[in-house]
């Protein structure tokens, strides 16, 4: 009967996590039609920020219990898991095209917001005010990408298909939302019962709790991110995709962080944070990049699957210096 709970919780929660991961990315797409907004500005917004819920709930719980130093192990493994891990997984099991909008515009200020941190970070300290400057240049990127989109929307309805009358007429703005809202209750709820049911097997089996730290829950609170991305993908909607993981990652590095900070300063900084975890998560982006940068004269970029496995490959060698570290400690 111990063990059954959380069989239950891990077949029911990946059959939930799949079918929500569906709605969600049908209500995205549905909604960038009906909004003429382009779709990778809906993945930034919409899916990004929302399959990163989990973890500003859990910074901001973090910062007014006493250790706002949590926000910091959160967001930035979180990036490096979305990067590596969710868009290696992908690209590996099907291509996914990265258009010039996200390499020329969106990548960049990615960069910037991650090397900013580093740069307030590299006393060892986050006082209030650094904290804010981090939410100011969130909301300053934000607003120019809403800006760029509504400019360039009228262009890319002319050339796309995102003005396809079909495709509008089959979307209704009533379902569109409804799709959204409970696709992403759905999504990180059945995420943390498919966490929950691991664990529980885990430790039943004998596993050390480091160890199911460092491997089920770190890669099952990025759950919601890996399912709808991968859902995405398999629908043609690579640019929900890749606008879920840069959005995600801006969200992590300047609001979850600076939302963290501005409740309870981080005085003391644990140094791993900035030799191991931030050089990872800007050197992971820098990949991200480079391998999405148009060549050969086509428009766009892409993700290869030998891409998606070396990405792969960069989590696991990732993963093994935080098991060795926790050894080592």
């Amino acid at each position: 009967m111990t063990v059954f709970l959380p069989v239950l919780a891990v077949v029911a929660g990946l059959a939930v996590l799949i079918w929500s991961a569906d709605r969600f990315v049908d209500g995205a797409a549905a909604t960038a039609r009906l909004l003429g907004t382009p779709p990778l500005l809906v993945g930034m917004v919409v899916i990004g920020f929302g399959t990163s819920a989990p973890e500003l709930t859990v910074s901001a719980l973090s910062a007014l219990q006493g250790n706002p130093a949590i926000a910091l192990g959160n967001a930035y493994g979180s990036n490096v898991c979305n990067v590596a891990l969710i868009l290696g997984l992908t690209a590996a099991l099907a291509p996914v095209v990265v258009r010039r909008r996200a390499v020329c515009r969106e990548l960049p200020p990615l960069l910037l917001a991650t090397v900013f941190s580093g740069w307030l970070l590299r006393d060892g300290s986050l006082s209030r005010p650094e904290s804010f400057a981090l939410l100011g240049l969130f909301a300053l990127l934000m607003t120019l990408s809403v800006r760029a989109a509504r400019r360039d929307a009228p262009a890319e309805d002319a050339a796309g298909t995102d003005s396809d009358p079909a495709a509008r007429g089959a979307d209704r703005p009533g379902a569109a939302a409804l799709n959204v809202l409970l696709g992403l209750v759905l999504l990180v709820a059945s995420s943390r019962a498919l966490v929950w049911g691991a664990v529980g097997l885990a430790r039943a089996a004998g596993v050390s709790d480091l160890l199911v730290g460092l491997t089920v829950v770190a890669v099952g609170t990025s759950l919601p991110e890996l399912a709808s991305s991968v859902a995405a993908a398999r629908k043609g909607e690579d640019d929900l995709a890749v606008g879920n993981i840069v959005g995600s990652n801006l969200f992590n590095t300047l609001a979850v962080v600076g939302l963290a900070g501005a409740i309870r300063p981080m005085p003391g900084v644990d140094p791993a944070i900035l030799s191991r975890d931030l050089p990872v998560t800007l050197a992971v982006s820098l990949l991200l990049l480079v391998f999405g940068w148009p060549r050969g004269g086509r428009t766009d970029g892409r993700l290869s699957r030998p891409a998606g496995a070396l990405l792969l490959a960069a989590y696991a060698a990732y993963l093994f210096l935080l098991v060795r570290a926790a050894l080592s400690a």
